[in-house]
């Protein structure tokens, strides 16, 4: 479908956003694994079950403008995530792992931050008050994630690190 209407692009959005959240629950089980902290590892876990959600939410939104939900490869996630496995594999200390992989997902969810934002504001401009409501609780979900991410990193996981 050419890009040619707000309504187009909205739409490309969402099939973006649809192959990212599935892209990242293949990266998250891999992740809470190599996690050496409770902490992380469990928001992770928790991650992954918001996460499942987002795809549900996902659908409901291309399901109330009666389109069916369909996704294009995200290539930006594909590299935010290729990013995050060199880290995985390339980093041997536990204490800087777990603080470095907390860098690599507050990237990832930079990005969720600034794609739900602008299908938020899309779907407000177009009158999709349903997909509007869904994409919002998700961009919610996304920035919270991130200030867990955040907490984690100054509760001691980078202090652990440091003296690593």
């Amino acid at each position: 479908m050419p890009v040619e209407t707000l309504k187009n692009a909205f739409v490309d959005e969402l099939k973006d956003l649809l192959s990212a959240e599935k892209q990242i629950t293949e990266a998250l089980p891999k992740m809470a694994q190599k996690a050496t902290s409770k902490g992380l590892k469990k928001a992770f876990e928790d991650h992954l079950e918001e996460t499942q959600n987002h795809i549900e939410r996902l659908e409901k939104a291309f399901e109330s403008i009666d389109l069916k939900a369909t996704s294009k490869k995200c290539e930006a996630m594909e590299g935010l995530l290729k990013e995050g496995k060199h880290v995985i594999e390339e980093t041997d200390d536990a204490e800087t792992l777990d603080a470095f992989m907390i860098a690599a997902a507050q990237k990832v969810e930079h990005y969720e931050i600034a794609s739900y934002g602008t299908v938020c504001a899309w779907a407000e401009c177009l009158g999709y008050k349903d997909a509007k409501r869904l994409l919002a609780e998700t961009l919610q979900e996304e920035k919270d994630a991130d200030s867990r991410l955040s907490d984690l990193s100054y509760a001691g996981i980078n202090k652990s690190a440091m003296a690593a």
